[in-house]
């Protein structure tokens, strides 16, 4: 977002003073200035590191479908027969799942995804016998089991982890949401710096000083991609662990839900059936609707009538015949669960209000139930779409590029900030050469009441506040070394 121009009386960030104006107090929009460039330059100082990983690992995400296959040529790309003017056959997804059992004894399948392209494999996420899940990739024309990978261990999976917790667990997907408060603290004051000092920025630029052209260039990087920013921020909300978890709670306790969690889903699947799921959220949600049927599965009641009738290829003809689209993701029953059914999703990706799934009875192969965008709640109908925005797959290619795009331009943001600062920082290191101001809180009764929905909208925000708060009054304020560096204004 946009910093000021330095001020001609030194490096001390103050905004440049009005002639015939008090130099110490000044007019009150000048203290807006000057503080909300002060917030904007530690805002910037807190979330940088953040949103540089964020920004770095969407774009890895993004191009998950290009990427991947290039590390991984031999399992994620196989030779379909050339067959003139006819279809090349494809192997039954029950022969593929048997290659796979016997390729891995003791292997329990948790679900089966078709082929997105010609090119493409089957893939079996499925579960070891010492616990851990792999992904097994099939050529689905000759039927061969082409090998396996963690998902985990992939860049798109790291940059998965990485984007979510920074692989550091609970604390790291708290840092995350930390920092994404604070980056929209940094969006918000940046859009004011970018209006107040435009005609600085101008004069500046015209008068060609030194860094004048990095700072209108971030300035106008800034304004353009500060909007996709905060929808970014906003969208990946639900997935945090203190806000969504939050608004999950309050949503169930009015029967509704931020999530599509079908109640009819009883496979679980715990691998990586990512955007193919309906928002398969890694942490456990409650359904918002308890009171809705749960599909199962009718066991025979004859005894030695306990095997499976229906298969793996049953429940995609079922769901072939019921209109889901393809390329269709099953996950399927547990063995040891006589009740479980096959739950067939409906390929969505470029579109979340076509998420259908269709649940099919294990042993007499008819539907049971079905679930779909329709049937969210409208706050998850909403999440839904939101998440659609920000994996940049809601609205094909141009969802997908101005993500790409917003993501490269945040990284040059992350680069231009820090330049900008180290161009002006004081030298001999004695201060950091922040902005200096304080918010005009007593004097801005709207301020004061911004400040605190914010903070409690969003709670780690709020917890945040107070604690840098607490800090610049009772040590900053009260140890003059620490004050001269920070500078620290009365």
């Amino acid at each position: 977002m946009s910093q000021t121009l330095q001020p001609q009386g030194g490096a001390t960030g103050d905004a440049p003073r009005r002639p015939g104006r008090p130099g110490r107090a000044g007019t009150r929009s000048a203290g807006l200035f000057r503080a909300a460039w002060r917030w904007h330059f530690f805002a910037s100082a807190l979330v940088l590191p953040i949103v540089l990983v964020l920004a770095a690992t969407g774009l890895v995400y993004l191009f998950r479908f290009q990427l991947e296959p290039l590390l991984h040529p031999g399992l994620m790309r196989v030779a379909a027969p050339s067959a003139a003017g006819e279809e090349a056959a494809v192997v039954p997804a029950t022969a593929q799942a048997a290659a796979v059992e016997e390729s891995y004894p003791g292997v329990t399948l948790l679900s089966f995804t078709e082929p997105t392209d010609a090119d493409d494999p089957s893939r079996f996420s499925v579960m070891l016998p010492d616990g851990s899940a792999v992904d097994v990739f099939v050529d689905p024309y000759r039927g061969e089991v082409l090998g396996d990978l963690d998902p985990t261990r992939t860049v798109s999976g790291m940059a998965i982890r990485l984007h979510g917790d920074l692989m550091s667990g609970r604390w790291g997907e708290h840092l995350v949401e930390l920092g994404a408060c604070w980056a929209i603290v940094m969006a918000l004051t940046g859009y004011y710096l970018f209006w107040r000092g435009r005609a600085a920025r101008r004069r500046a630029w015209e008068k060609g000083r030194p860094g004048s052209g990095t700072r209108s260039r971030h300035a106008v990087v800034g304004a353009v991609v500060g909007v996709a920013l905060l929808g970014l921020l906003v969208t990946g909300l639900p997935w945090t662990g203190v806000w969504g978890d939050r608004v999950q709670h309050l949503a169930t306790a009015e029967g509704s839900s931020m999530w599509s969690q079908d109640p009819g889903a009883i496979s679980d699947p715990t691998s990586t059936l990512d955007e193919s799921l309906p928002h398969a959220h890694r942490v456990e949600v409650p359904w918002g609707q308890q009171e809705s049927p749960v599909s199962r599965s009718t066991p025979p009641h004859r005894a030695g009538d306990g095997a499976s009738v229906a298969d793996l290829d049953t429940a995609i003809a079922v769901a072939d015949r019921a209109g889901l689209a393809h390329p269709l993701t099953v996950a399927l029953p547990f063995a040891d669960d006589d009740a479980g059914v096959f739950s067939v999703i409906g390929y969505a990706f470029h579109d979340p209000a076509q998420e259908r799934t269709v649940h099919v009875d294990r042993y007499s192969g008819a539907v049971v139930g079905e679930y779909g965008f329709a049937d969210y709640p409208l706050l998850a109908q909403v999440v839904s779409q939101g998440i659609g925005l920000h994996e940049g797959r809601s609205l094909g290619l141009w969802s997908f590029w101005g993500a790409a795009a917003a993501c490269l331009l945040l990284i040059f943001l992350c680069v231009t900030g820090p330049l900008m600062w180290w161009r002006r920082r004081p030298s001999g290191g004695a201060r950091l050469g922040a902005p200096r101001g304080r918010l005009p809180v007593r004097s801005s009764p709207l301020l004061a009441i911004g400040l605190v929905v914010l903070g409690v909208v969003l709670p780690l925000f709020g917890i945040s506040l107070i604690a840098v708060l607490a800090i610049d009054q009772l040590v900053l304020r009260r140890i003059p070394a620490l004050a001269g560096y920070f500078d620290v204004v009365d």
